[in-house]
């Protein structure tokens, strides 16, 4: 199984409220400062409509995710964040899996399936989520975008290449090393929530059957 995690894994909204991404979760925590945060929400009212706009093309809106991504995380750095808080902060944020997720998890875990889960948001909040929801087995490979902590556990960058929405459609071929091991394994099962997750089974050798499931959340 390969997924997208936020809004794909993760819920969209409850009780009409929208739950937060992994970026989120940093963006409205006490890890950073007001002004932080209001910068933050210029940068998503400016370009988040820029990324569902379904009358631009994926070439049009790639350079624009990098602006807004390498904006974002540079404002995240600035902040100095400590590494041991994050886990406070995902314990205090609104973030939630979807119903089933348990089920959906300890069902693959329990039948030796993989699941590799390939988000543009933030891999070390990622993880701590599906790790304090009791779901984070050994088959389970996050591919993200993580933080670099410096000796005393404060942030001062990002590792490897960044990931945004529409690039993840070569993914796989960043990670050939993982899916040689699979390559046996002829069936898949996509799940994504936007145009961008349709390629991210791109270059997983041995393909026979590739079934893609979609989340519709926003433009209902």
């Amino acid at each position: 199984v390969i997924s997208d995690f936020d809004m794909t894994l993760t819920r969209f909204a409850c009780n009409g409220k929208r739950c937060p991404t992994s970026h989120n979760i940093i963006d409205t925590s006490f890890l950073i400062s007001d002004e932080c945060k209001k910068k933050l929400k210029e940068l998503l009212n400016t370009y988040y409509p820029i990324e569902i706009d379904p009358s631009r093309t994926v070439a049009e809106k790639y350079p624009l995710m990098v602006e807004w991504w390498t904006k974002a995380h540079e404002l995240l750095i600035e902040q100095k964040i400590q590494k041991e808080q994050l886990a406070q902060a995902v314990k205090e944020s609104d973030m939630m899996l979807r119903d089933g997720y348990r089920v959906f998890m300890d069902k693959l875990y329990e039948n030796n399936i993989p699941l590799f889960i390939f988000s543009a948001g933030i891999g070390d909040v990622l993880e701590e989520i599906i790790r304090q929801a009791g779901v984070f087995h050994p088959n389970i490979k996050v591919f993200s975008n993580y933080m670099d902590f410096d000796e005393n556990g404060v942030l001062r960058g990002f590792k490897g290449e960044l990931i945004h929405t529409y690039n993840k459609n070569d993914g796989a071929l960043r990670n050939i090393e993982y899916f040689q091991q699979l390559k046996g394994r002829t069936n898949v099962i996509l799940l994504g929530d936007s145009m961008g997750d349709l390629g991210m089974a791109n270059g997983v050798p041995n393909v026979e059957n590739l079934l893609k499931i979609g989340f519709l959340n926003d433009k209902v």
